[in-house]
């Protein structure tokens, strides 16, 4: 019998479909693997906010992360919203008894609407525990200054950090510019492996409709590695799927704030 490829994803619910686990089901599928999932919250929000959070118990959230891989097994995981200190240990606990070596963290702290969805004492547990424990972190800019205790304000200042991101070559980083202004975006990844720093280069695109962008960028790399990708190349692919899909949902309109990308653009239109 045949076998796919098959990614967990250990995040978020968002109803209106664009980011969370919705976005990262729809990534694993678009890029080639079988996606399942932990949800460990469910979250009230829409293309205009976040109205609240519901966490699941925390050993539930352990169950269904040993079920699926107990059972089918994961060739990647990818971890997206943590929102408390104990959550983010016993994730890690959990994953430990476990031998997955592509784990990719999406360091969600702030929404695209600009909602803050990490607890505050939740953040020096992610930064000493959980990041050490991951191949991958996909931060963006505000998600950077958080970690570092810094601010970041030029595209130059990217690849002076980057490395600090790293927590002594501990885990390679995927440093994302979509939050500086320049024309052209050069995202920054640092592969503490290998010690190279790359430059992802692509044309600004300008669009209300980013909601989920790092949800999908990280569930990306995280399927390309599942499916065999040297780190590197995993990456490469994973910037032209996220551009490709946020250039093909720049003209739909999805909700009255920032609507989604179009995961499956080279599907349908």
């Amino acid at each position: 019998m045949k076998k796919y490829k098959i990614a967990l994803s250990i995040a978020g619910s968002d109803p209106s479909g664009g980011a969370g686990i919705q976005a990262d089901l729809k990534t694993f599928s678009a890029c080639g693997c079988y996606g399942a999932t932990a949800i460990v919250a469910v979250v009230d929000e829409n293309t205009v906010g976040v109205t609240g959070v519901h966490p699941i118990p925390v050993s539930f959230v352990s169950g269904q992360i040993k079920s699926v891989l107990d059972d089918i097994g994961a060739d990647a995981i990818k971890i997206g919203m943590l929102h408390s200190s104990e959550l983010i240990r016993a994730i890690k606990e959990t994953l430990s008894h476990y031998n997955v070596r592509n784990i990719v963290l999406d360091p969600v702290m702030v929404a695209t609407s600009g909602d803050k969805l990490l607890q505050d004492e939740a953040i020096e547990t992610l930064k000493n525990e959980l990041i050490p424990f991951v191949r991958v972190i996909t931060p963006n800019i505000p998600e950077a200054e958080i970690l570092l205790g810094k601010k970041i304000k030029s595209q130059e200042d990217l690849f002076s950090v980057v490395k600090d991101l790293s927590f002594g070559n501990k885990v390679s980083v995927m440093l994302k510019a979509g939050h500086l202004t320049d024309d052209k975006l050069i995202d920054v990844f640092y592969n503490a492996e290998s010690g190279e720093i790359i430059k992802l280069e692509s044309k600004r695109i300008y669009t209300k409709n980013t909601h989920g962008t790092g949800c999908t960028f990280s569930s990306a790399i995280a399927a390309y590695l599942a499916k065999g990708l040297p780190l590197n190349d995993a990456v490469r692919e994973a910037k032209e799927y996220i551009n490709n899909a946020i250039v093909a949902g720049a003209d739909y309109e999805i909700g009255k704030g920032h609507g989604s990308v179009h995961h499956f653009s080279k599907f349908w239109d």
